[in-house]
């Protein structure tokens, strides 16, 4: 190839610029995308067109900014988090990003000059498929907080094609779709194939002679790509542009011309197939040995594509490996990235030949994990001859750092047999496996809890052994979410509010809420406070008509619980209080005329293979069904179960909500940020003392929290004395009828067997001890019912939940994390 001329051109040696940042410039831009990008004119142009022709409108703003930020990160070598994450719920993207921008005040004034209706478009936006819960939406508010914060960073992780699913009901039972969010693709995304990374899997080690040095090398059997696509991810009016990289499978041999044109056209795609797989869905079930496979696939797969991209893009030239603790911390949230730990001291001491110790050295101080859980079931192990089959020198090299760690156990404790075999990192039974939690512990800088319950738990109870053997690795940082999303673009008015009364800055200093405690006790704030209520009551009531068909009742108290089904987290809890509210009424003991008129809603997926969440759903619909067409009580009780929760309805549900169900079993929780949001924006929580509550309790004050249920040391004493639930039934005549009512098939037509195994469950096993809390729950219920009659004193209380929940803010999360875990200043 002929050697390239020098650049000339004015535009070419200058710095990229973004658009001017007027409403004339950004309507040029807009339509210059809409003809030249969409290729059509304005006239003939669909509302997709429009929306798509905005998002990149938006996306020509940010990508200046994007573009330095990475040119900077990699000239000043400054060091930076790479959050590797298995999910990341980001939300829709445009009203964000106007936000971050700066933007959302031009780009209505300049589609108002174009005849487009800005609110139009908002609603063409299909939200990504990226994530499934509490995890993947922590991921997201920490990637905004860094980049508000100037922190370099990278979020890595997986472009899921599908998603986890999309939620529906048939006859009230949660039927999994594919949640198509691709099919149009996504305008907010950079495609870069030619920075795709080969993953290799399967196959076999062999040894070989290195100038006198023995040395192992990996022979995969096959390999898939691993083709980046990137996200910017603004921080809030700053400037600053990170980026977030998500991966997708592609085979390396897609297509086979010579078997498709002897007619097996199945055949000629099947490589394309296997390989697309690992990227189709979020947590594929994983109750066969497929499932199984094809999970670990995913985690090395993206991890793998990650440690070499920074490696191999990131790094100056001639970089010296041993300085790379000071250039790069990986973040593993939680157990799914640690397969990363073997990975890295494979590239150091079989690509780089680097010594064995050298490596280690480096990866121990490179790697930082949280651990989002306290059950004993969500800490993940891999059996050995699945990880032997997939990754077999990643199996050698975990080997090799166990036995390690084993010798420094025994030289620390001596050869207490019973201690060395709790602490290995490969368990022995049921089936030979390694634990990863154990893994990351190992090979981590640090661990963290994500509330100071849980991280005092993980230290007493999961990793006990390991807090005494490394007592200074372990560390505690509270969860927080992003107060851009779940304040500013969430609840517009309340954030007007408050921007009223304390003025500017707030947004990214959340801390600042405190000056508005003494509006509290100011009737005129408070009746403005209570009106933002009520529009945001009317706004998510709009919202659930036009999405499900759903109205809300004028006037209710809107209990919500929206969270991940699981049992831990009881919303079986809050269907037997429904249930005997209801029961209370139709047997005539309670007249309808006394119940405060209160609509429940709920929002939650159950995982495709948990069959008992998935009888909780159909419960919960079949309540509803039964309770909201009974007339007798008058319509002030309702339930209500939109399907397919989003954060998009979470953005309009949680503005509006009185009261916020966070009724876990003390102790199993880790933390929870659905607490966090729902208290941000004025809700009241009626919870026990498990993960963040605890924080929220103490810092609104018990006369702003409705506490109930046992503690965590009473917990443990009930299991350790043998719970017995039907116990609590018999001592309990509200329990037994509310039980006996849903035995009797009252919510499914008469056919007593269809909840049988939910009633058979909750009395012969009952393993997160509803029963035992359930009159506590009631009668802290009653207490929520007294105190919102009394309106004043509610707005009241809501109003110090606001004042007091600042601490709850990403920002404060990530300055944790800088100073306790990762030092990583901000890039000047």
């Amino acid at each position: 190839m002929p050697e390239s001329r020098p650049a000339s051109h004015p535009l070419a040696l200058a710095p990229v610029t973004a658009p001017p940042r007027t409403a004339d410039a950004f309507a040029r831009r807009f339509l210059h995308n809409l003809n030249f990008a969409r290729g059509v004119a304005l006239s003939a142009s669909s509302a997709s067109d429009r929306y798509l022709a905005l998002a990149h409108t938006v996306r020509d703003y940010l990508t200046a900014h994007w573009l330095e930020d990475v040119r900077r990160q990699k000239e000043t070598q400054a060091k930076a988090v790479c959050y590797l994450s298995a999910e990341y719920l980001l939300g829709r993207q445009l009203d964000n990003d106007l936000l971050a921008a700066g933007l959302a005040e031009i780009a209505a004034e300049a589609l108002a000059s174009c005849g487009v209706d800005l609110d139009e478009l908002r609603d063409q936006e299909v939200e990504p498929g990226l994530g499934n819960g509490g995890l993947g939406r922590l991921a997201a508010c920490f990637i905004d907080s860094l980049a508000t914060m100037a922190v370099p960073s990278i979020g890595y992780g997986i472009r899921y094609q599908y998603g986890i699913f999309r939620q529906t009901f048939v006859d009230g039972q949660q039927v999994e779709q594919p949640d198509a969010w691709l099919a149009l693709g996504s305008p907010w995304e950079f495609a870069r194939p030619e920075d795709a990374q080969t993953i290799g899997f399967g196959g076999c080690t062999e040894t070989y002679d290195d100038d006198g040095v023995e040395r192992s090398r990996w022979v995969p059997a096959w390999n898939v790509q691993a083709v980046p696509y990137n996200y910017m991810v603004p921080g809030f009016q700053n400037g600053r542009v990170n980026t977030l990289r998500l991966w997708s499978a592609v085979a390396t041999d897609a297509f086979d011309l010579r078997i498709f044109n002897s007619g097996d056209y199945e055949e000629a795609v099947r490589a394309q197939t296997f390989a697309e797989n690992i990227s189709k869905v979020l947590y594929p079930e994983d109750s066969t040995p497929q499932g199984k496979e094809l999970r670990l696939q995913q985690q090395y797969f993206f991890v793998a594509a990650s440690l070499h991209d920074f490696l191999d893009t990131m790094l100056s030239d001639g970089f010296d490996l041993a300085a790379l603790p000071e250039r790069v911390v990986f973040q593993l949230n939680d157990t799914h990235p640690v397969i990363a730990v073997p990975e890295l001291m494979r590239v150091l001491v079989d690509e780089r030949r680097l010594d064995w110790d050298d490596a280690w050295e480096i990866t121990r101080r490179c790697f930082a994990y949280t651990c989002h859980t306290l059950l004993p079931e969500a800490l993940e192990v891999w059996p050995v001859e699945l990880l032997g089959r997939l990754l077999p020198r990643h199996l050698e090299i975990i080997y090799r750092i166990n036995d390690e760690f084993l010798d420094s156990v025994r030289e620390r404790f001596g050869d207490d047999e019973r201690l060395v075999r709790d602490m290995s990192i490969i368990a022995e039974q049921p089936v030979r496996s390694v634990r990863m939690a154990y893994l990351a512990t190992v090979a981590g800088a640090k661990v963290n809890g994500v509330a100071e319950l849980h991280s005092q738990l993980l230290r007493d109870r999961v990793l006990h052994d390991f807090d005494v053997f490394f007592p200074e690795k372990f560390t505690s940082v509270t969860n927080g979410v992003t107060p851009r999303r779940f304040l500013r673009l969430a609840n517009p008015e309340l954030s007007s509010l408050i921007t009223a009364a304390i003025g500017d800055g707030w947004t990214t200093d959340l801390e600042r809420l405190r000056e508005l405690e003494p509006y509290a006790d100011d009737a005129e704030f408070r009746a403005a406070f209570a009106e933002v209520k009520a529009a945001n009551k009317r706004r998510a009531g709009e919202t659930l008509r036009a999405r499900d068909g759903i109205d809300i009742g004028d006037g209710h108290l809107l209990d919500v619980m929206v969270k991940r089904l699981h049992e831990y987290k009881r919303q079986m809890l809050k269907v037997l209080h429904v249930v005997t509210t209801y029961e209370g009424v139709v047997s005539g003991r309670v007249a309808a005329e006394d119940l405060v008129p209160r609509t429940v809603i709920f929002g939650a997926k159950a995982a495709p293979g948990y069959a008992m969440a998935k009888r909780i759903i159909h419960l919960i619909n079949a309540v509803g069904e039964v309770v909201n067409a009974d007339t007798r009580l008058e319509g002030r009780l309702q339930v209500v179960f939109p399907p397919n929760y989003t954060v998009t309805l979470a953005e309009r549900v949680i503005p509006a909500a009185d009261l916020s169900e966070q009724i876990s079993l003390a102790g199993k929780e880790a933390s929870g940020t659905g607490n966090m949001k729902f208290a941000l924006n004025g809700a009241l929580t009626i919870g026990t003392d498990d993960g963040a509550n605890v924080e929220i309790r103490e810092l609104v004050g018990d006369e702003n929290f409705f506490l109930f249920g046992m503690s965590e040391p009473e917990v443990s004493d009930l299991a350790a004395r043998g719970y017995r639930p039907e116990e609590f039934v018999q001592a309990d005549a509200g329990l037994r009828r509310a039980i006996d009512l849903i035995a009797s098939g009252a919510f499914a037509h008469g056919d007593r067997s269809v909840f049988e195994p939910v009633v058979s469950n909750l009395l012969h096993e009952d393993r997160f001890m509803v029963l035992a809390d359930y009159a506590s729950y009631i009668s802290a219920q009653e207490r929520v019912d007294a105190a919102y009659a009394d309106q004043d004193a509610w707005i009241r209380s809501a109003i110090l939940n606001v004042a007091r929940t600042g601490f709850f803010s990403s920002d404060r999360s990530i300055r944790d994390y800088i100073d306790r875990i990762w030092h990583t200043p901000p890039l000047a």
